[in-house]
């Protein structure tokens, strides 16, 4: 599979060059390059979305691990570090629309690669239905008026479940609308969101720490564990709240055909979107411990964040802070549905999807794939009504989607790692500005190695029947295997919808031709 991608036979501007390089992959220019650096970073770090995300399982992760649960942080942070680094070199190398699935399909094979996409776009489409629900978290915490269904506003309560999916159903309008008005417009208010969030997130731990009721020593502790609650099981599942967070910087990639200078673009803001996330959630968790005004009364692992920010702040301070948390929300969410979407229209345009045709059709006008952008947003809404009052929504959502993601990420690094075992290399050359492309080099085999091991642990401990996670109100045993059912679900779906492709296509496609055969 060795190849050396040569940039000179291409004339033209940058992007006219990754253009002529798109024609080399079989596909033609036909979404919008539109997407700057600043705006490629930011797709990766609003899907990753610590305000969101972290508001949202903070009590989770406290209420199963104590104050220890801060170390299940840095864990996560380093096992992910390693999935994003293979992720980097391979969008260097292929900047295609529908990343996970155009990597793997080049990895693995057209099967391989096929289930992969699959796989991404049902965790996709659930991930937009947990990101759309965080909106409870926070808006009944600025106003009561945001409590449109009974008087409970906690997502774990009946009333607090419907109300999230009458709000989570309310943004996905917006998103989806938005989405599939323009690619320009969604980019802004995405780097608008990342800009107004980082800021949110330093403003936070700022402020939290100025108000801090014990030292950062907090997180040496086992506040709320000992011999009778044990230490592994609790931190285990706490470090879910962890791998929930740290997901989806790889929609840096699905944006590639949107991008200036893809290949030198996407690989260093796959990276920085993680490491910025890594570092500013790990701040924001420590600035919590530190200025909860307890941490042994149960309050914090019920209320979560916006009780420490109401209750040290004060009221003004603490609303105002949270409205910027919803504004992150509703971009977080805005971006996993453009990632979704990419991911549909990449699929599609391979004819591989049931009803490719309307769904690669990108407007003349927008220059959005706009049937691709409205499934997601409608697959996220019958996600949600169908479990209203569910009181075990939220994490169920949660598992469940990050379940599937990283099972659609190892189905990336493990070809990838047999491929480095077989001693093919990946294809090496230079980038739009002349530099040569990202490379883990030498240590390529052994970050790929702890990639996979990292997902297969994690994938396990995602998936493991727990009635703590899954079934909170003792609704049934069946929610226990609640990611596994769906796993299971989504692997018979898969095989059905594989089946009913075009076969000859298929096929044809194999494992596809080398960029070296194109510049040839």
């Amino acid at each position: 599979m060795s190849a050396t991608l040569d940039h000179t036979a291409v004339a033209g501007t940058p992007d006219g060059v990754s253009a002529a390089e798109l024609g080399g992959f079989g596909y033609e220019q036909q979404l919008h390059r539109r997407v700057g650096r600043y705006a490629s970073f930011a797709a990766g770090f609003s899907f990753v979305s610590i305000l969101t995300t972290v508001f949202q399982l903070f009590g989770l992760g406290f209420g199963f691990g104590g104050t220890a649960f801060f170390w299940t942080w840095p864990a996560v942070l380093a096992g992910q570090l390693t999935v994003a680094l293979c992720f980097a070199e391979l969008s260097a190398r292929y900047p295609l629309s529908g990343a996970i699935y155009q990597w793997s399909r080049r990895l693995g094979g057209a099967v391989v690669g096929w289930f992969a996409g699959w796989t991404m776009v049902i965790a996709q489409i659930i991930t937009v239905a947990a990101a759309a629900i965080a909106l409870q978290v926070v808006l009944p915490a600025v106003w009561t008026g945001f409590q449109l269904i009974g008087t409970d506003p906690s997502l774990a309560s009946r009333d607090g479940a419907a109300n999230a999916v009458l709000l989570g159903c309310l943004l996905l309008v917006v998103t989806t609308t938005l989405n599939a008005v323009s690619v320009r417009v969604t980019a802004i208010v995405n780097s608008v969101g990342v800009t107004c969030e980082l800021i949110g997130v330093v403003l936070l731990v700022v402020l939290l720490v100025t108000h801090s009721k014990r030292g950062p020593s907090v997180v040496l502790h086992t506040t709320n564990l000992d011999h009778t609650t044990g230490y592994v099981v609790p931190l285990l599942i706490s470090a879910l709240m962890a791998a929930y967070v740290l997901v989806g910087f790889d929609s840096a990639g699905e944006l590639a055909e949107e991008t200036h200078k893809p290949r030198a673009t996407t690989p260093r803001t796959i990276i920085r979107a993680v490491v910025a996330s890594g570092i500013g959630g790990a701040f924001l968790i420590v600035a919590a411990l530190m200025a909860a005004p307890s941490v042994t009364d149960g309050k914090l692992a019920l209320g979560g964040l916006p009780y420490v920010l109401t209750s040290s702040l004060g009221t003004t301070t603490g609303k105002l802070l949270l409205l910027d948390v919803a504004f992150a929300v509703c971009v977080c969410t805005l971006a996993i549905q453009t990632a979704a979407a990419r991911m549909i229209f990449s699929m599609a345009r391979d004819n591989v999807l049931p009803f490719s045709g309307p769904l690669r059709r990108v407007s003349a006008r927008t220059g959005t794939p706009v049937l691709a952008t409205v499934v997601p947003g409608v697959g996220a809404a019958l996600c949600l009504v169908v479990n209203v009052g569910n009181a075990g929504l939220f994490l169920g959502l949660a598992s469940v989607c990050i379940t599937l993601l990283y099972i659609a990420y190892l189905l990336v690094t493990v070809p990838l790692f047999v491929q480095r075992l077989k001693g093919d290399p990946l294809p090496d050359g230079v980038d739009e500005d002349g530099r040569k492309l990202f490379s883990l080099g030498r240590f390529g085999l052994l970050v790929n190695g702890v990639a996979v091991v990292y997902g297969v642990a994690m994938a396990i401990n995602l998936g493991w029947p727990r009635a703590a996670v899954y079934d909170p109100a003792g609704d049934g045993w069946y929610l226990h295997y609640l990611p596994l059912i769906t796993l299971a679900v989504t692997a018979v779906g898969g095989v059905l919808a594989y089946r009913y492709q075009r076969t000859p296509y298929h096929a044809a496609i194999g494992r596809p031709r080398q960029v070296a055969e194109v510049n040839a």
